[in-house]
């Protein structure tokens, strides 16, 4: 992949120290920031309950704000490709519905960051908070992508934040807002057609659109690059992971997806280019 094409985002920013935003003004964490846990909890396969103990007391003082990424790191560069890249295409997407594209920020962190959804570590994954739209990343996963799962390649990391990116546009859509409303009421969020396996699925239909989309402007995937993306999807699935590591597949705990779904709704996404045929609320999925 020909990523140096990419125009660089000037939204990455580097989080030594655990900061950004702590939930509740300090008071710990409210029934409102346990729902967006829950939601940050299904971002990216893990256990929302395991979480929890990794949230902010709000005791001490507030972390230091974060400071922008050295743009002379290989891996900080392309990360800024990237995100700048979704930047343009989502932004052209935005207009010709007549919308305007607010641009999310992306943090990078090593090791553990404060959110407006908790206190979160690395451990997590790369995931997106509603509570402040931001992206976090910490670099390491890159090479956990490398060696646990078997994914490699730059389309590979590149389909990991085009996912993210792909909860913000759902967030400013209101997908967040609807998913929660219909959790309230009662709808169940986990299990094989719940409404966390489509909200997972609608992001990677909508990284697939913008891979769509990027190609077309930049032509900068070179054979065996959309292999390198499905790939990576396919190894994130949850009848994978629990296959991997429970030994069997339990479809009534899946929150994002099977492999195939993963792969066939990336595809959906970068085949057609439509966001309209990333509707994953409607139907079978």
């Amino acid at each position: 992949m020909r990523w140096q094409k990419g125009r660089r985002s000037d939204n990455v920013v580097f989080d030594s120290g655990g900061g950004g935003r702590r939930f509740g003004g300090g008071r710990g964490l409210g029934l409102g920031g346990i729902v967006i846990l829950a939601i940050l909890g299904l971002v990216f396969f893990k256990d929302p309950t395991a979480l929890l103990s990794q949230v902010d007391d709000g005791s001490g003082t507030a972390a230091p704000a974060s400071t922008p990424a050295d743009p002379n790191d290989p891996q900080v560069d392309f990360v800024r490709a990237i995100l700048g890249d979704t930047e343009d295409e989502w932004g052209q997407i935005f207009a010709r519905q007549g919308r305007q594209y607010e641009q999310p920020q992306l943090t990078l962190f090593s090791g553990r960051v404060n959110t407006a959804c908790g206190a979160a570590t690395a451990a997590v994954g790369p995931f997106y908070c509603p509570g402040d739209r931001h992206v976090y990343l910490d670099l390491a996963f890159f090479q956990e992508l490398q060696d646990r799962f078997h994914a490699t390649g730059d389309f590979a990391r590149a389909y990991v934040i085009a996912h993210e990116v792909g909860h913000h546009v759902q967030n400013l859509l209101g997908v967040f807002d609807m998913v929660d409303s219909a959790r309230r009421q009662g709808t169940t969020l986990q299990g094989a057609n719940g409404l966390s396996v489509r909200q997972e699925l609608q992001a990677d239909c909508l990284a697939g659109v913008w891979a769509h989309a990027a190609e077309q402007r930049n032509q900068w995937l070179d054979p065996g690059d959309l292999e390198t993306a499905l790939n990576a999807a396919s190894q994130i699935g949850d009848d994978t992971l629990q296959r991997e590591t429970r030994g069997e597949v339990m479809p009534d705990s899946f929150t994002h997806g099977t492999s195939a779904q993963r792969v066939k709704w990336f595809k959906a996404g970068f085949d057609g280019g439509d966001i309209g045929q990333c509707n994953t609320f409607a139907g079978p999925l």
